[in-house]
């Protein structure tokens, strides 16, 4: 089936184009306003660039320091190491941390979602701009879908953020991965920044973006981002059997995206901070499958149009603080399959999800060295689709945390307890059973020595994850009581950074960290009768050991040469520790024992040169560890050129980019092969 623009791009347009005609009008107005109080007096415009440089300052101190202090493992990509790395999505860049394993079904419109430390794509929360990126569908957020023209920085946590003055969702994960969008910095005086950017290269792929910042008083700046991505996304691969061996070309992973992000930060009188975004993404995309008994090309296709608006507000008085955050989303999804032909034609399904949350996070300073925090949050999901006898589920779900640190020069221990209340409801059909959950988290770092350089952590968290609404109520599943995922994680590791002044090395950094996770009642899907039926099951117990490493450097070799290097390395065994499991002590699917990325960039005035190279072990694509489940390891070598050039006193950017150097057939996920050689290009303009 081909897919038509009109169909995909037309009526729903009118969204995008609304959601401009809003953002315009409120910088109008705002304009306006502005222009009828004057013009800033110099000397506060001064004021207000040494306090914007100022924050500058320290944001730069605190990337430093949140490694070196925090109780749980962090690792951070921002700033221009996000625009060293050939990625092009969130996805690609997340592939660089340690203890993470990214699940890729192939070319630019697969799906790609993140599992940490072994634990399953849905213990990890996405949180964007502070607010967590809902899925109760089927608990997973495909990061193949957010772009990094418009990120910031990237975190991720394993067990928690560290800081306690958060909304209850940010404890109730066994691993966070924060996206932050790009911030305006008007310190050097302008009012208006624009950032233009066109990408382009293998797959056909055509990519311009644009970021519009500007800035409407003093007190309130805009942010406007959009985005286009077209790729036909056909590439060779490379398919055998045994017996045959043939080159064949992958036809099913195109998409059309299109993504519109409209943001208004402010501070009002009382310096109190607000913040509103709205962000909308639609996309018309093929599914590749799985290539089995030569079969090459599919036909299915599938439509996503999500939304959501959001929106929080700060306000410190005193030693009190407060935290409010609101949202509302909406998605959408239509599939199509051609191949299958029901009593009313084709084969179609339509969902459509939405979510109502609201969060409220009370923070009291009772001493300098002691802070308590109460946070509670309540979110309402409901699930409709067009599948016959489907049970329309709707779920309300009350966390309430309460938390304490204690922080000294050289101590820093946090605790948490979390109470979750869980109840679902459906039109037809029976509902999960209520669920009241209490978990408890304790974190602890420690500084031993007089320098401030080495630094000890440690934290335990009790976690679990409920069973998702795909889990409990889809159709050909049919509804079972499950339990819900219980999970418990210890963990015990170190941070050295260690910074030098005119020296050829003049930062250096390790983290560590040794591992134990148990996963109980694991959920998995049960083949029953026939194919087309599955049943959802809790099974067993997972037992997850392991070690984390991530060493950084910067040499400063001359005053116009420098060189950044970064290598991770994770050392796991995921095994099944359920006695009565016939794959008792084997493997988890997909879990390798080694794997580890290598980063290194060395610049030359204007010119810089980016390599990076991931590897990924052995592992088996089944439960049971035999011979014909094993799964070969794999490599990729990349490599970029980036050439920063003036034009009229504005910033230009070349980019080169070649993935895969090697031509390298390998596959992520057994029988979704992964693509060769292939090349990006892409020209970026400030100004």
């Amino acid at each position: 089936m081909r897919r038509s623009k009109n169909a995909v791009f037309g009526v729903n347009s009118i969204f995008f184009t609304f959601l401009a005609i809003i953002w315009l009008g409120m910088c109008t107005m705002s304009l306006q306003s502005f222009a009828q109080t004057g013009s800033t007096k110099p000397n506060e415009s001064d004021s207000l660039n040494q306090i914007n440089q100022l924050r500058e300052v320290q944001i730069k101190k605190i990337k430093i320091s949140k490694r070196q202090t925090s109780s749980t493992p962090l690792q951070i990509l921002s700033g221009a190491e996000l625009e060293k790395l050939n990625s092009l999505s969130v996805a690609d860049a997340v592939r660089f941390f340690s203890g993470v394993q990214l699940k890729d079904y192939g070319g630019i419109g697969g799906l790609k979602t993140i599992n940490v430390r072994s634990m399953g794509t849905n213990h990890t929360a996405v949180f964007y701009d502070g607010v967590q990126l809902g899925n109760a569908q089927n608990g997973q957020v495909d990061l193949g879908k957010f772009s990094l023209d418009n990120i910031e920085e990237i975190e991720l946590y394993n067990g928690q953020k560290s800081s306690i003055f958060q909304s209850a969702k940010g404890f109730a994960s066994a691993n966070s991965l924060y996206l932050k969008s790009k911030q305006p910095d008007f310190s050097d005086g302008t009012t208006q920044k624009v950032r233009a950017s066109l990408k382009g290269g293998s797959f056909g792929l055509i990519d311009p973006s644009l970021l519009w910042q500007s800035k409407i008083s003093n007190n309130v700046y805009s942010s406007l981002s959009a985005e286009y991505k077209n790729a036909n996304g056909k590439y060779k691969f490379r398919s055998t059997n045994g017996v045959y061996d043939t080159t064949a070309v992958r036809k099913d992973g195109d998409i059309e995206a299109m993504r519109l992000e409209l943001g208004l930060n402010g501070m009002l009188s009382d310096s109190s901070t607000w913040k509103v975004k709205l962000y909308g993404y639609k996309d018309n995309q093929g599914l590749p499958g799985a290539v089995v008994n030569n079969v090459f090309s599919f036909s299915q296709r599938m439509w996503n149009k999500n939304f959501f608006a959001q929106s929080s507000y700060e306000k410190n008085v005193g030693k009190y603080s407060l935290l409010a955050t609101a949202k509302y989303a909406s998605d959408n999804l239509r599939y199509l399959d051609p191949d299958r032909v029901t009593v009313n034609g084709l084969l179609e399904n339509n969902f459509h999800l939405q979510e109502i949350y609201v969060s409220l996070a009370n923070k009291l300073k009772i001493t300098n060295y002691w802070d308590v925090v109460l946070s509670t949050d309540y979110q309402r999901n409901d699930l409709n689709a067009d599948l016959y006898r489907f049970s329309y589920p709707v779920r309300n779900t009350i966390l309430t945390a309460l938390a304490t640190q204690f922080h000294f020069a050289k101590f820093d221990i946090q605790a948490n307890l979390l109470s979750t209340l869980k109840y679902d409801k459906t039109q037809s059909g029976p509902a999960d059973v209520d669920r009241n959950e209490l978990t408890p988290t304790v974190m602890v770092s420690w500084q031993p020595f007089d320098q401030k350089e080495f630094r000890l952590r440690s934290f335990y968290k009790s976690i679990f994850r409920m069973p998702t609404f795909n889990d409990l109520y889809y159709t050909y599943y049919g509804f079972i009581v499950l339990k819900p995922e219980y999970t418990k994680q210890y963990d015990l590791g170190f941070t050295y950074i260690k910074g030098y002044d005119n020296k050829v090395l003049s930062q250096f950094s390790i983290q560590a960290d040794a591992y134990y996770n148990n996963v109980k009642n694991k959920i998995v899907a049960v083949p029953g009768n026939n194919q087309a039926r599955w049943s959802m099951q809790n099974l067993g117990q997972v037992e997850i050991k392991g070690i984390d490493v991530n060493i950084q450097s910067v040499w400063q070799i001359t005053n116009t040469i420098s060189f950044t290097s970064g290598l991770t390395y994770t050392y796991q065994k995921a095994i099944d520790s359920d006695h009565a499991s016939p794959s008792y002590k084997d493997l988890i699917p997909y879990t390798p024992i080694h794997s580890g990325s290598f980063l290194a960039s060395a610049t030359y005035k204007n010119l810089s040169m980016n390599y990076s190279f991931i590897y990924i072990g052995e592992r088996y694509n089944q439960s049971t560890n035999s011979i014909y489940n094993y799964v070969q390891p794999w490599y990729t070598h990349d490599m970029a050129l980036h050439y920063n050039v003036k034009v009229n006193r504005k910033e230009v950017r070349f980019t080169a980019e070649v993935n895969n150097l090697l031509n390298q057939d390998y596959e992520v996920i057994t029988n979704f092969p992964m693509p060769g050689r292939y090349y990006r290009f892409g020209l970026n303009y400030n100004y």
